[in-house]
């Protein structure tokens, strides 16, 4: 094979051993690689209904046929499992260094099972693989770990690590890489943890099997000149996405107070323009044209520091929070890469705790803007200390313990916090969030954008057809090649490049109803998962797990130039039945028999409906 090594690395922790397996040809055909590829190594290989923090999980760590290859954005990788949080499938994709030694060291994929006697370090040299202790890492932030083992390993080697949230089990630690590189918001850093896997160290030096490398080259020069040449290109380098902040504001979606508003009267103080006056410098993942990490420098009280920002993390450590200063958001996204874990999910939990405070539902005080406090907070949930404990687990395991109104205050869906766009003027967002395979992120489609273009109050068939076209390129597509979507959201780099790069790296001709095909069977089997383990936790599948919150049906904006909007759960519904008919799923998100057929999931069919009736 071009494009593809065919091999999987078996990483043991429980034994000790490792062994490296063949992919069949067709797997690789058929998925691609990166999320494609972990998704069918979960739904293979998992025991249904499996403790997400149980020795018998399994974290993927895959590439794609892309990742790695001289070509714009392409230092990509997934790191996949089920998710502790949301008790479904859990992925994120993480910019790094370790995404080309990966491919470098000869592997599509790392599939590591088992847990450590004690804590670890996986040190993957090409062929040689060892499991190191780590008992002097345990406890280190993932700064002073990084730093550590980049002084014992080299500067070339790659490294995913995790921090003392990940070891105490956060539900939504992530993986580290690179002092801010953040991957697997759903609890993918507390899998490695309940693994006692500090740290994933790879370094490769084989070069991948190209069908054609000098065409390669030669198509990689054109499209690096084509992403400069964009009319883009100079703001893009200047701010990234945190432009987003005033335009977020300006469109009455910037998350506001636990997603009550969508407008914050101090946007500009957090926004683009105000980052621009501390940045320091950009960084970029490997083989980046349009770097997108801008690291600023920011001073509290004479304490000064450098943090990576962008418009995620700023808004829902500011404005979610009614935290209207740059430098003290600085501090607070600093602190959750340093003790490892996911600054959406942490900004929700936040938000969370003070609207439970004002609403009398929790016996702490605090209040909208309260740095100190949230610095606090902060350090309880890392080591999980009072009300720390409790919001470690996210928003959903609290409100389900608290219940009565504290429900109505838990911004996600399926257990996943809602990343930073409100929704109360935008149901193709609002639908974007209630079907990503993940929970509620914006990475699979960013339509907010799109649907401020189209008509943002409308509930319309065309919003659903775009919808999925944009998942499958984005969370198909993308997430499986494994490469970067900026240079083609940002800087309108054409799509077919990517048709053309995969076809002379890999000698296989894919035209765009391939595309289509395998995006669909990758959220097929995504879906499937879900159901599965629902299913065998107990729990029936239904359109409540693809519906938002009810505070953006019910409690209408009070703020800003669509004061009174809401959405219309009628609509809401309406679309999401069109959404399941698109895929080819029943009246309750459960794909029908006959479309896994189509897909050649023929197996899946097979075992699903052993788990839920399957409509023909």
């Amino acid at each position: 094979m071009f494009g593809w090594w065919g091999k999987l690395l078996r990483i043991d922790l429980s034994s000790g051993r490792h062994i490296v397996n063949n992919i069949d040809e067709d797997v690789l055909l058929k998925f691609l690689g990166g999320r494609g590829l972990a998704a069918y190594i979960l739904w293979s290989e998992l025991q249904p209904g499996v403790d997400p923090l149980s020795p018998l999980n399994k974290l993927v760590i895959a590439g794609g046929p892309l990742t790695g290859l001289l070509l714009p954005s392409s230092g990509k990788l997934v790191v996949a499992a089920k998710s502790p949080l949301t008790n479904g499938y859990g992925d994120g994709s993480i910019g790094t260094k370790a995404a080309v030694n990966l491919r470098k060291a000869g592997y599509d994929a790392i599939v590591i099972e088992g847990k450590a006697r004690k804590p670890s370090v996986i040190f993957i040299d090409n062929d040689k693989i060892d499991i190191l202790p780590a008992d002097d890492l345990w406890g280190l932030t993932t700064v002073d770990t990084e730093l550590k083992l980049i002084k014992t390993f080299g500067e070339d080697v790659g490294v995913l690590t995790i921090g003392p949230a990940g070891e105490n089990l956060v539900r939504f630690a992530s993986v580290i890489s690179e002092f801010g590189r953040s991957g697997g918001r759903p609890g993918i850093g507390a899998v490695m943890g309940s693994k006692n896997l500090k740290a994933v160290v790879i370094r490769g030096s084989k070069d991948v099997p190209l069908h054609d490398l000098t065409s390669l080259l030669s198509i990689s020069r054109e499209a690096y000149e084509a992403i400069k040449k964009s009319d883009n290109y100079s703001f893009w380098l200047r701010q990234g996405t945190m432009s987003t902040i005033e335009w977020a504001n300006s469109n009455s979606c910037l998350p506001t107070y636990n997603f009550r508003e969508g407008v914050f009267d101090d946007a500009n103080k957090i926004g683009g323009n105000a980052m621009e006056l501390i940045k320091v410098r950009q960084k970029g993942c490997p083989y980046c044209e349009i770097p997108c990490g801008n690291v600023v420098k920011y001073v509290i009280n004479g304490y000064e520091n450098e943090a990576e920002l962008d418009y995620e993390n700023v808004a829902m450590l500011g404005s979610n929070i009614g935290l209207g200063d740059l430098n003290k958001v600085s501090d607070l996204n600093y602190m959750a890469d340093a003790y490892g874990m996911d600054s959406i999910s942490l900004g929700n939990v936040l938000a969370y705790a003070v609207e439970l405070s004002e609403k009398g539902l929790i016996k702490e005080r605090m209040t909208w803007g309260d740095y100190r406090t949230f610095k606090e907070l902060i350090k309880d949930i890392t080591y999980r200390r009072g009300l720390g404990n409790e919001l470690a687990n996210g928003v959903r395991y609290l409100s389900i313990k608290l219940g009565g109104d504290a429900v109505k205050y838990a911004m996600h869906v399926k257990g996943l916090e809602i990343s930073a766009y409100d929704c109360h003027a935008a149901p193709g967002m609002a639908l974007a969030y209630g079907t990503s395979p993940i929970g509620a992120h914006h990475k699979d489609a960013w339509f907010i954008a799109t649907e401020i273009k189209m008509n943002r109050f409308q509930y319309s068939k065309e919003k659903v057809e775009r919808l999925i076209w944009m998942q499958n390129v984005r969370g198909g597509l993308f997430e499986s090649l494994t490469v970067c979507r900026f240079p083609w959201l940002e800087t309108s780099l054409d799509l077919n490049y990517y048709l053309r790069f995969l076809e002379i790296a890999t000698g296989v001709r894919y035209v765009w109803d391939d595309i289509y095909l395998i995006a669909n069977r990758i959220y097929t089997l995504i879906r499937a998962f879900w159901i599965r383990e629902y299913a065998a936790d107990g729990v029936q599948w239904g359109m409540q797990f693809d519906t938002p919150p009810a505070r953006w049906f019910e409690e209408p904006l009070s703020r800003g130039i669509l004061a009174g909007s809401r959405l219309d759960i009628d609509g809401y519904r309406s679309m999401l039945k069109y959404y399941y008919d698109l895929r080819g799923w029943d009246n309750n998100g459960v794909p029908r028999k006959s479309t896994l057929k189509a897909l050649g999931l023929n197996d899946v069919a097979d075992i699903l409906s052993t788990y839920v009736e399957l409509s023909d």
